[in-house]
C-alpha cells in the first residue's frame, strides 16, 4: 500500500459511500449567490467597510485573486442557504480524485497557474507541522499532481522557509508561490516571519492571502451581506440584494449591550467567532448553557439565524442511519469549479462520523 493510500485508510471517515442529491434549481441558486457576492466584493464601499475593522496586513492588495474559495451552504425547502466563506477551503483535490474528476483536478492546476504573472515553477504547499494535518494526504495528492505538470512542489512548515538574494524559499529552490494552508490568517506568528515579509513585498505568490481571508471569510461579513438597508445604500443593485437576502441568513453581531435579547433568541441562533474555522468555539443556541454563552458574549462573535442542515439516510454497518448534510462550492474568480458535499453527525462537520466525509453530488 503506497503512502497515500495507508494515511488514508488510517482516516475511515473522510469519505462516505452515500451520493447527495441536490435539485436543479439549486446549483443555479449557489452560483447566483457566489456571482452576488463578488459584484459586492468589487465595490469600494464594501471594502473599505470591512477593511476597517481587519488586521493592518489585510490592507495589502495583492495582484491575484486567490485560490479554493469555499462557499458552504445547507440546504432548504425554500433553497440553499449559505452558512460561511472559506478562502483556504481544503478536501476538494481528495473529493474530486475520489468521484473520478479529472477535470476538476486539471481546474485545480490551471487556477494556481492563473495566481502567477509568470510561469509556476515551483511552489511550496504551507502549514505548521503539515505531517500531523488530518488533510496531509490532500498534500501529497497536491505534489503529485502538480509533478504531474511539470511543477517541483515542496511540502514544508512555515518555519522552513527563507527570505534571501530577493525571493523566498526554501531549501536550494527559489518559489514562484506559497499554497497558503495555514490557519494564521494574517500571518502574525513568528513562525510566519519569512513568508509574511514575502508576501508584503511581493518576493513570493501567496494563495489564499490575508486580504481575500477579510474581503471573503471573515464572518462580520455575513452581518453585511445579510443587511439589505446598508447594501441599497452602496448602491448595490436590486436583483444583487434579492440574491443575497434570498440565500444569505440573517446574521447580527453579538454584543455584551443584546445580551438579555440574544439570550431570548438564542434558540434560533447560531454562535461562531468571526475569525473562526474548522466549526472551533461555534454553538448552537439551543444547545449554549449560560457559562458558554457569557463567554461568547466577551467579544469577536456573530451569531445567524439557525438554519438546520437538510439529512439523508443511508446504511451504515447494515442499519439505516441518519447523516446531516452540508454543500461546499469550491470557487475560483467567481465561478464554480467543483461541488462536493459533507456528512456528518454531532453539531458540526467533524470528519470523525461513520458513512460520514466527503460525499458525491449528483444533480438531478
Amino acid at each position: 500500500m503506497d503512502r497515500i493510500a495507508s494515511l488514508l485508510a488510517d482516516r475511515p471517515h473522510l469519505f462516505s459511500a452515500a451520493q447527495v442529491k441536490v435539485s436543479r434549481d439549486d446549483t443555479p441558486r449557489m452560483a447566483a449567490l457566489i456571482a452576488a457576492v463578488e459584484r459586492v466584493v468589487a465595490l469600494p464601499a464594501y471594502r473599505e467597510h470591512v477593511l476597517a475593522g481587519a488586521p493592518d496586513i489585510a490592507r495589502h492588495v495583492p495582484p491575484n485573486p486567490g485560490a479554493f474559495y469555499g462557499y458552504d451552504f445547507h440546504l432548504t425547502p425554500s433553497g440553499p442557504k449559505l452558512i460561511e466563506i472559506n478562502t483556504n477551503a481544503g478536501g476538494g483535490l481528495l473529493a474530486a480524485r475520489r468521484f473520478g474528476r479529472a477535470d476538476v483536478e486539471q481546474a485545480f492546476v490551471d487556477m494556481f497557474r492563473a495566481e502567477c504573472a509568470g510561469p509556476l515553477r515551483a511552489l511550496a504547499i504551507v502549514d505548521e507541522a503539515p505531517e500531523k494535518q488530518y488533510l496531509y494526504p490532500e498534500f501529497l495528492l497536491f505534489k503529485e499532481l502538480f509533478a504531474q505538470h511539470g511543477i517541483e512542489a515542496h511540502i514544508c512548515a512555515p518555519e522552513d522557509l527563507m527570505l534571501c538574494h530577493g525571493g523566498l524559499w526554501h531549501a536550494e529552490t527559489r518559489l514562484d508561490l506559497v499554497y497558503n494552508r495555514i490557519t494564521d490568517f494574517p500571518l502574525e506568528t513568528h513562525g510566519n516571519t519569512a513568508l509574511r515579509q514575502a508576501y508584503l513585498d511581493g518576493s513570493v505568490v501567496v494563495t489564499p492571502h490575508p486580504f481575500g481571508h477579510a474581503l471573503y471569510a471573515d464572518k462580520r461579513n455575513l452581518v453585511t451581506l445579510s443587511d439589505d438597508a446598508l447594501l441599497a445604500s452602496w448602491g448595490v443593485d436590486a436583483e444583487t440584494r434579492r440574491v443575497l437576502a434570498d440565500v444569505v441568513p440573517r446574521t447580527e453581531l453579538v454584543k455584551p449591550e443584546h445580551a438579555e435579547d440574544l439570550w431570548a433568541r438564542r434558540k434560533g441562533l447560531f454562535f461562531k467567532p468571526a475569525t473562526g474555522y474548522g466549526a472551533k468555539a461555534a454553538y448552537r443556541g439551543d444547545k449554549m448553557t449560560k457559562r458558554v454563552f457569557e463567554e461568547v458574549l466577551a467579544g469577536g462573535t456573530v451569531a445567524q439565524e439557525l438554519v438546520p442542515p437538510s439529512v439523508i439516510e443511508t446504511e451504515v454497518d447494515g442499519a439505516l442511519t441518519e447523516l446531516k448534510v452540508d454543500v461546499r462550492c469550491y470557487a475560483y474568480r467567481g465561478a464554480v469549479q467543483f461541488i462536493a458535499a459533507r456528512l456528518w453527525q454531532g453539531q458540526t462537520t467533524n470528519f470523525r462520523t461513520p458513512g460520514g466525509g466527503f460525499a458525491e453530488v449528483v444533480v438531478e
